[in-house]
């Protein structure tokens, strides 16, 4: 004799209670195979990935090597987007003249340790390098602003890397923040300096560009 259900329970015999045993709709076969060939195929896309972005991994642990052994000051991130290496003003060292865009031989020098490091990914990736200034205003006779200066400093360090290191000049860009993406309050000429950098942005390939002509040096 069957149970009976407890006031406020849907009774065992319902035909909205699914018996153990009870067939799926048949549609749910071809549901789950379709999951399982999307899970592969993202599987596939992941392996992929990793594999494309060796170059960018091993450039990554040869920059971060120099930095632990204090050959450049700086950090290293990667990310969905790329490869991104920010070159910072520590212990007294300055990238350009203040107010002024054309490069230091601390710089200079900074920049011919990590082109033989980069120049090998600069023909399957684009390379953005990115200026930054901390908040002091400037309005001098060649910028109105923090904004122009950024983007002078920026092309300086892009035209080091095409004229000096041979990079294509196809894959490289330059851009300017100005003192509008700080990493450090600008409230002491220490924490001033860690907003002065430089970032060379190495961004992940994309399937829709052409790789660039082979390096000529």
């Amino acid at each position: 004799m069957p149970l009976r259900a407890p006031k406020g329970f849907i009774d065992e015999s319902d035909p909205r209670v699914s018996q153990i045993g009870h067939p799926a709709p048949a549609w749910l076969i071809s549901y789950a195979d379709l999951m399982t060939e999307l899970v592969s195929f993202f599987i596939i896309l992941y392996a992929l990935s990793a594999s494309l972005n060796k170059n960018v991994q091993s450039a990554a642990q040869q920059v971060k090597s120099m930095i632990e052994k204090n050959q450049l000051n700086g950090e290293v991130n990667v990310d969905r987007e790329g490869l991104k290496i920010t070159l910072e003003e520590r212990g007294g060292v300055s990238f350009f003249q203040s107010g002024l865009a054309e490069t230091t031989p601390e710089i200079d020098a900074a920049i011919a340790k990590l082109a033989p490091v980069l120049r090998g990914l600069a023909a399957g990736h684009d390379i953005m390098v990115e200026g930054h200034t901390d908040d002091q205003p400037i309005s001098n006779e060649f910028f109105d602003s923090n904004w122009e200066l950024s983007t002078a400093r920026a092309t300086s360090v892009a035209r080091l890397l095409i004229d000096r290191h041979g990079f294509p000049a196809s894959r490289i860009g330059a851009t300017g923040y100005g003192q509008f993406r700080p990493v450090a309050p600008n409230n002491s000429p220490e924490r001033r300096a860690e907003n002065r950098r430089v970032v060379i942005f190495i961004k992940r390939v994309s399937a829709a560009k052409p790789k660039a002509p082979p390096l000529t040096r």
